[in-house]
């Protein structure tokens, strides 16, 4: 049986200027998460605060045509094929984006992947996600059509079932018609 180290605190204890965060934030209030951390508080309005992420242009290549994109550079390569859709005419999910010679996940940020201001990339079109999508839209329009074949049956079963039931009530009434 191991034995386990327990060790209990009692408060905060004064380092670096009269804080726990080693003086950063000197008279800051403080919260305990969920997971037990304590943190200190953020104001609803930090974030307003800090300034936005810059705008890089992007230089991309498709076929023979040029196009200069405005994005954000922490956007990801998904934003930028969905931006690139509408000048190129190709549907995001049918686009491959190359950059520095290696396919980009639409997942990926531009940033993290190395993407400056005035970088260069090559769009091409994927043929296989292409298929793969011009068949998930038959398979559905055939389910659709399933779907619509077997309401219009049970819309007539319906129909049929109410002028059975009239015509049983008047062979118990032994009357005619």
């Amino acid at each position: 049986m191991m034995r386990m180290k327990t060790a209990k605190t009692t408060g905060l204890t004064q380092m670096n200027g009269g804080s726990a965060g080693g003086g950063a934030a000197a008279g800051g209030e403080w919260e305990v998460r969920p997971g037990g951390m304590l943190v200190q508080k953020r104001s609803p309005d930090s974030d307003r605060t800090s300034i936005p992420p810059p705008t890089i242009r992007v230089k991309v290549k498709y076929g023979s045509t040029h196009h200069e994109i405005n994005i954000s550079s922490q956007a990801t390569f998904g934003e930028l094929k969905k931006m690139l859709s509408g000048p190129t005419g190709l549907h995001h999910q049918d686009q491959k984006l190359i950059y520095k010679d290696k396919e980009r996940d639409s997942k990926a940020f531009l940033d993290i992947s190395g993407v400056k201001d005035k970088s260069k990339m090559v769009l091409v079109e994927d043929p296989i996600s292409q298929e793969k999508r011009f068949l998930e839209m038959r398979k559905n329009a055939k389910m659709e059509k399933a779907s619509k074949s077997i309401s219009e049956i049970s819309f007539e079963v319906d129909r049929l079932a109410g002028q059975v039931s009239a015509l049983e009530s008047v062979i118990t009434k032994g009357g005619k018609r």
